[in-house]
This record gives structure tokens, C-alpha cells and sequence, in this order.
């Protein structure tokens, strides 16, 4: 069987590291970025193509993989590629955006004889380059088998939720729950630095019991020495909870946690922390000074 040969498209904090695994098994032929120093440092490192245009990588590549900011980024890349593309390529997008963008998406790409899986991920910036990401896929099950390999390269978890949408489907109640939690575990340690609790012990009772959760060993140490440049921007997670709260109003469920969190990350964005980790939340959970 001959190996694949993929792009990857977004070299952010995510896709960066993804793409480094892909060279790492062989697979990456291509790599490209909206700024496209950044796609020629790394293609220079890693020894692959960094193709001018999307025609010329879509044309090195039968799987492309991409991990870009916003609903509109998708769209634009996807019709970017799809005039193209070889009969049967694959484009995986690892971007959060609506269901509704995966479809539409996926639509451009059967018009032009390739296939769409939305494949959002979840685990972090740590995830991505350990290699050990879980991803949640919409999408044809046998595209998802053909493409599985390059998917291996980055990730501990591959789950086939559905069709097309089912993937950013899943990642919208992902949301919802890491939304939930910073709240929780700011606002707990936010209490225990009032009470005089000593993190080196705290954190790891904390950790141990029913309260134990990635969010807490991950960011409980980093948020009480007030270092927020470690992880997920909190201004991401505010575009994706926008996401949420128009997918939970329309299916008619609570979202008192997405108001408020949309809420809390609106008021520290407004402060000039959309670019720091949303464990910068515990800044509003402490007494006022």
C-alpha cells in the first residue's frame, strides 16, 4: 500500500506541533499558513514544500489537514482547494466552527469529487505535542479509515460520532464542559488563596479526590504564580462559546454557563487579556484588592 502524502494548513499553537508529527511518520509532503513566513520557516525545518498557492499544495497531497481560527477561515481555505483537488482527497478540518460550516464545507467538496471530515480536537496545546490529542469525527466512516493514518500521527483518541457535523457537534458540549470547569476551579483556588491555603499542598489533596481533573493539574500551579501564556487563548474559547450558545438556543437546553462564561471572557477581552489562557479567569474570582 502506498503511503499517503499530506498537507497541513494553519501552523498555529495546535497545528504547528500536529504537523511535526506528521513528518515524524512520513507523511507530511506540504505545509502552508495565512502568513506565509511562517509556513516557509517551518517547511525549511522540516524539509517539505511550502507551495505558493492552495492549487499547487492540493496537488501534492491526497489528505490535507486544516487548523485555522475561524468559520470563515474554513470556508475560504475549502474553496480555495476544491477546484484542485485529486478525485478522492480528503480535507480533514480541526478548526471549531458551527455544524452548519462542516456541511457547507463538506457540500463544496463532494460538488469537486473530494470528501469533508470535521475532526475537532480536544487536549490542548500539551495534547498537540505530545501527540495525544482526542479527536472527534463527522464524516463518512470509510474516508475516516483512509485518512486514519495521518490522524494517528497526533492523536491518543480517534471517535466516529456521526455524519458531517457530528464532530463539531461534539466539540460545542466539550466547550461547554472546559467552560464549566475553568469556572469551578477558578473560583475555588481564587478561595483558597483568600484562605491562606499553601498551593503545594492544596493542589495535590485537590487532585487526588473527586475534584481531580486535567484543568486543575494542568493550570492550578500556573494560575496562583499569575502566569497565563501556557495554553488555549481566552479569546478562543469566547468565538467558540458564540458557537455553543447559538447551537444550545436552538436546541432548547440551559446555558447558564455559556452566558457566563461569554459574560466573564468579554469583561477580561475588554481588558486586554484575549491573547492569555483561559485560566486568567481566577482574576475575576479574587476579592478586589
Amino acid at each position: 500500500m502506498t503511503q499517503l502524502k499530506a498537507g497541513f494548513i494553519g501552523l498555529g499553537a495546535m497545528g504547528a506541533p500536529m504537523a511535526r508529527h506528521l513528518h515524524a511518520r512520513g507523511l507530511l509532503a506540504a505545509v502552508g499558513n495565512r502568513t506565509r513566513a511562517k509556513a516557509e520557516a517551518l517547511a525549511r525545518e522540516l524539509g517539505v514544500a511550502a507551495p505558493a498557492t492552495p492549487a499547487e499544495l492540493a496537488a501534492r497531497c491526497e489528505v490535507i489537514a486544516l487548523c485555522v481560527t475561524a468559520d470563515a477561515d474554513v470556508l475560504a481555505t475549502v474553496d480555495a482547494l476544491a477546484p484542485h483537488l485529486r478525485a478522492g482527497a480528503i480535507v480533514i478540518d480541526h478548526s471549531t466552527v458551527a455544524p452548519d460550516t462542516a456541511k457547507r464545507a463538506a457540500a463544496v467538496l463532494a460538488a469537486a469529487g473530494a470528501q469533508f471530515l470535521d475532526a475537532p480536537v480536544s487536549g490542548g496545546v500539551e495534547g498537540a505535542k505530545n501527540g495525544k490529542l482526542s479527536v472527534m469525527v463527522g464524516g463518512d466512516a470509510a474516508a475516516l479509515e483512509r485518512a486514519r493514518p495521518a490522524l494517528e500521527a497526533y492523536a491518543l483518541r480517534i471517535t466516529h460520532m456521526g455524519p458531517v457535523g457530528a464532530g463539531q457537534a461534539t466539540k460545542a458540549i466539550n466547550q461547554v464542559l472546559v467552560a464549566g470547569i475553568a469556572q469551578a476551579v477558578c473560583e475555588g483556588l481564587a478561595l483558597g488563596e483568600a484562605l491562606g491555603l499553601e498551593p503545594e499542598r492544596l493542589l495535590p489533596t485537590l487532585g487526588a479526590g473527586a475534584a481531580g481533573n486535567w484543568f486543575l493539574e494542568k493550570r492550578g500551579a500556573t494560575m496562583l504564580r499569575n502566569e497565563f501564556a501556557v495554553g488555549f487563548k481566552l479569546g478562543l474559547l469566547h468565538k467558540d462559546l458564540g458557537i455553543v450558545r447559538r447551537i444550545a438556543e436552538a436546541a432548547g437546553t440551559d446555558r447558564s454557563i455559556v452566558e457566563k462564561s461569554l459574560a466573564d471572557y468579554a469583561e477580561l477581552m475588554a481588558r486586554g487579556h484575549a491573547d492569555e489562557d483561559i485560566s486568567a479567569l481566577i482574576r475575576l474570582k479574587r476579592r478586589p484588592a
